[in-house]
């Protein structure tokens, strides 16, 4: 008589999302999630359903993205990075796998997401990052940016930066932008702007117009009171759009209540 030994595995993975319309699941265009689902099926000699983190738009890109998943596949966790490597897209990497308890939820078991958004001052287009950062043809003022990503620190209701959505009160334990490396090839290569954000949830397009709207005070089109205002105001009730999908990263997420710096 055998035996069948459920195991749930979290997989943590890395993509380029570019080429799919996001990480959700899709009937007509291809998405991470129908990818991830496919390989392991392959791989684990059934059907796999996965239950990722977050659930990143068409464009925006990964660096670490967690999913779950239950199977009663044989295939020995400790040999799962390098066989899904070997079937998957080069635009999407497993990084690593490991076993957990049952009833692991990469979705509702998350304690806190940091993403990541590289913006670019770019005077000439660079067809080189045109997939990974906003290019902007003028100059922020990173002093201004420091400010406005500082208001945003703590608990508020982001209900004017969401696109569509409800349960808009979320706290910011990390909301700040930095000189980052640079991207691009040979004597083209020019400087990063990098907003890191660390939060306890995000609602949909939060992100994104946040640095929509700190752009705008970065770049001396509204002053940095009439953010904090904006943080005090509902959606619709001010100017705001998202800022490009290339340019957000979904950086890590963690399981445990200890934050990154």
């Amino acid at each position: 008589l055998q035996v069948t030994v459920m195991r749930t595995l979290k997989l943590t993975v890395a993509y380029d999302g570019t080429a799919y319309a996001g990480f959700q699941r899709q009937s007509r265009f291809p998405a991470i999630q129908n990818v991830l689902e496919e390989v392991l099926s392959r791989l684990c000699g059934e059907p796999v359903q996965v239950t990722g983190s977050g659930r990143t738009d068409a464009g925006v890109h990964a660096l670490g993205q967690v999913v779950s998943f239950t199977t009663a596949g044989r295939i020995p966790t400790e040999r799962l990075v390098r066989a899904l490597n070997a079937f998957l897209p080069g635009d999407i990497r497993a990084l690593a796998a490991e076993e957990t308890a049952p009833g692991f939820n990469a979705r509702k078991d998350i304690c806190w997401k940091e993403y990541r958004y590289v913006a670019q001052y770019t005077p000439v287009p660079d067809p080189f990052t045109r997939n990974y950062v906003w290019q902007l043809d003028e100059e922020p003022d990173l002093r201004r940016l420091q400010a406005a990503a500082a208001c945003l620190l703590g608990t508020h209701d982001f209900g004017g930066f969401q696109s569509t959505g409800s349960a808009p009160v979320k706290t910011l334990f990390t909301s700040r932008w930095d000189a980052g490396g640079s991207v691009g090839v040979g004597s083209g290569r020019l400087p990063c702007l990098v907003y890191t954000v660390v939060g306890d949830g995000f609602v949909y397009h939060m992100v994104r117009n946040l640095v929509w709207s700190m752009l705008q005070v970065g770049l001396g089109r509204k002053p940095l009171v009439a953010l904090e205002e904006e943080l005090r105001l509902p959606r619709g009730a001010f100017e705001n759009r998202p800022a490009p999908a290339q340019g957000l990263y979904l950086a890590r997420v963690g399981y445990t209540p200890e934050r990154p710096e």
